[in-house]
């Protein structure tokens, strides 16, 4: 199995276009779907559970997802996240890609169920096959995993 769909949520620009690059680089083929700031993101998971005839949305597989936003920080994001019912029905690798290097980050980062690890900006194409191998044989029990 591979993994064909990604969804960044960033709220640097910048960061977003970059990261996208990457993504290309390791794989054109994968989509990637991109947002500035957590809202919008789970905007769009409510707008598909609401519509859930439509078929041509692909759900991503792994979401990359910063930590220091305004109006939604990654970790209130992950409240949100995890009351969606689509979270439940698929299996959905959400990866911290911040530049926060702080131990406090990251071990809260450890404790929270649904994160399936810590990537330290920049992405690069060696990081992302790292995180993209392991999110195709890890399972949801699988402990946390750090990739530097």
């Amino acid at each position: 199995m591979t993994i064909d769909n990604i969804m960044l949520i960033d709220d640097n620009k910048i960061d977003l276009f970059v990261n996208q690059r990457i993504i290309e680089k390791y794989n054109p083929a994968v989509k990637t779907r991109a947002f500035t700031n957590g809202l919008s993101a789970i905007s769009f998971f409510k707008l598909l559970e609401l519509n859930a005839t439509i078929k041509s949305v692909a759900i991503p597989r792994v979401i990359l997802l910063d930590i220091n936003m305004p109006e939604m920080s990654g970790f209130n994001f992950f409240e949100e996240f995890k009351q969606l019912n689509i979270m439940h029905k698929n299996k959905i690798d959400v990866y911290i890609l911040s530049s926060s290097t702080s131990p406090d980050d990251i071990k809260k980062a450890q404790n929270e169920s649904r994160c399936a690890g810590y990537i330290t900006k920049p992405l690069t194409v060696d990081k992302l096959k790292s995180l993209l191998d392991k999110s195709v044989s890890i399972s949801q029990d699988e402990p946390f995993k750090k990739i530097i």
